[in-house]
C-alpha cells in the first residue's frame, strides 16, 4: 500500500511539564475548561487522528502487566479510512501483517467514570469472546491493544458491509427464496455455533451481520454478549429495541432464546428488506413489542412454511422457540426443496417455484403491525 493511503499505527506518549499551581478558583475554571477541550477535541475528526502518528514506535512498549496473547504488534498494523462509525468508536480499513483488516477504536473517555468502566468492560468482553470463537459465520478476531485513550479491535476485513446496508439498497420484497435461505443459514449456522459455545449474542440484527466478497454472512459485534452462566449478573436491558425480545424489554429473567426472538425478526428483514417497525421510534417500537405484543405485520398470505417458522421464533413465550439447531434443520430441508424445484412443505401440494416467489413478495402488508399469540 502506498503511503499516501495508510499511516502507520502508532500511539502518543503523554508528555509532562511543571506548570505554576493556580488559585482554587482558577483551577476549578481550568479544570472544567479542560474537560471541554478534551472532549470537543475526541469529537473532532482530527483528534481520532492524533494517535496515528510514527514519532514513538521505537520507544513505546506494552507494559507486561497489560501483555495479553492477543496483543497487537503495532508495528505491523496501518490504517487507511474510516468507513463506520458509532457513539464512542469508529472502524477503520487497515493492514495487520500484509492483511486486509477492519480496525475498531474504541474511545474511553477519563472524564465520564460510568462511560468509562462500560466501555472498558464491553472491550474485555469482547475480546475474551472473539478471541474464542472460531466459524466460518462469525467474523475472525486478530488481535487487539488497549493503550488509553484508545482501545483498538482487529478483525478481518469484511468487504460487503452489513446486512442492513445489503438491504437497503434492495427494491422490498425482491430477494429470492434462494438468496433468503442461503443467507439464513449462513447467520443460524454462526448462532447454532455461538449457542454451542455458551454464548448469547443479545444484539443480533442486521447491522451486527456483515458480508464478504462471496457474499457470505458473518455474525459480528460482541460488545454485549456474554456466557449465558454470567449473562443474569448484567443489569438492564441489552440490544436494540427493534430486535429485542419482550421478556428482555421488560428487564425480566432471560436465556438465549432471546437470540432466536432477533433471529425471527432478522428473517422477516430478508424476506421484505424493509426496516422492523418501520414509521416507529425505537422506544414505540419496545412498547409494542412489550406490551401489546405486535410484531412487524406478517399477513397469512405470506409463503407459509417461511412465515410459520418466523412466527415460532419470534412467539412471546420463549419456551416456543425454537433452538438453532432446529432452524438450521429445517432452512437445510426448505433449500434442498428450491434447489430441486418443489414446494417448501409436503402439504402445499404441486406449487411451481414462481408460485412461492410471488407469495414472498405479497408477504408483508404496510398498513399495520399484527397482534402474535403466544
Amino acid at each position: 500500500m502506498g503511503s499516501s493511503c495508510f499511516n502507520g499505527f502508532r500511539l502518543r506518549k503523554s508528555r509532562s511539564k511543571h506548570l505554576q499551581l493556580p488559585s482554587s478558583s482558577a483551577k476549578a475554571r481550568l479544570n472544567s475548561d479542560t474537560v471541554n477541550m478534551d472532549k470537543k477535541r475526541f469529537d473532532s475528526f482530527e483528534s481520532w487522528s492524533m494517535i496515528l502518528d510514527s514519532e514513538n514506535v521505537e520507544t513505546w512498549e506494552v507494559s507486561k502487566e497489560d501483555q495479553e496473547e492477543w496483543t497487537a504488534d503495532l508495528s505491523q498494523l496501518f490504517i487507511g479510512n474510516k468507513f463506520a462509525s458509532g457513539a464512542h468508536s469508529r472502524i477503520y480499513r487497515g493492514i495487520y501483517k500484509q492483511r486486509a483488516v477492519a480496525v475498531k477504536m474504541v474511545r474511553i473517555p477519563h472524564h465520564k467514570e460510568d462511560t468509562r468502566l462500560q466501555l472498558e468492560q464491553q472491550f474485555k468482553s469482547e475480546v475474551a469472546l472473539l478471541s474464542r470463537l472460531f466459524h466460518p459465520n462469525i467474523v475472525q478476531f486478530i488481535a487487539a491493544c488497549k493503550k488509553p485513550p484508545v482501545y483498538c479491535i482487529i478483525t478481518e476485513y469484511m468487504s460487503q458491509g452489513t446486512l442492513r446496508m445489503y438491504l437497503n439498497k434492495k427494491e422490498p420484497y425482491s430477494l429470492s427464496t434462494e438468496t433468503i435461505l442461503r443467507l439464513a443459514l449462513d447467520i443460524s449456522r454462526g448462532m447454532e455455533y455461538l449457542h454451542s459455545q455458551g454464548v448469547i449474542h443479545r444484539d443480533l440484527k442486521s447491522n451486527n451481520l456483515l458480508l464478504n466478497d462471496e457474499m457470505r454472512v458473518k455474525v459480528a459485534d460482541f460488545g454485549t454478549s456474554c456466557l449465558e452462566t454470567q449473562c443474569l449478573e448484567t443489569k438492564g436491558n441489552m440490544g436494540t429495541y427493534r430486535w429485542m425480545a419482550p421478556e428482555m424489554i421488560r428487564e425480566k429473567p432471560y436465556t438465549r432464546k432471546v437470540d432466536v426472538y432477533s433471529f425471527g425478526i432478522v428473517l422477516w428483514e430478508l424476506m421484505t428488506a424493509l426496516l422492523p417497525f418501520q414509521g416507529m421510534t425505537p422506544v414505540q417500537a419496545a412498547f409494542a413489542v412489550a406490551e401489546k405484543n405486535e410484531r412487524p405485520p406478517l399477513p397469512e398470505s405470506c409463503q407459509p412454511a417461511l412465515a410459520h417458522l418466523i412466527k415460532r421464533c419470534w412467539a412471546a413465550n420463549p419456551a416456543k422457540r425454537p433452538d438453532f439447531s432446529d432452524i438450521v434443520s429445517t432452512l437445510e430441508k426448505y433449500d434442498e426443496c428450491v434447489k430441486e424445484g418443489l414446494p417448501l412443505t409436503s402439504h402445499s401440494g404441486l406449487v411451481s417455484r414462481n408460485v412461492i416467489l410471488e407469495r414472498l413478495k405479497g408477504c408483508v402488508s404496510m398498513s399495520s403491525s399484527i397482534p402474535v399469540q403466544a
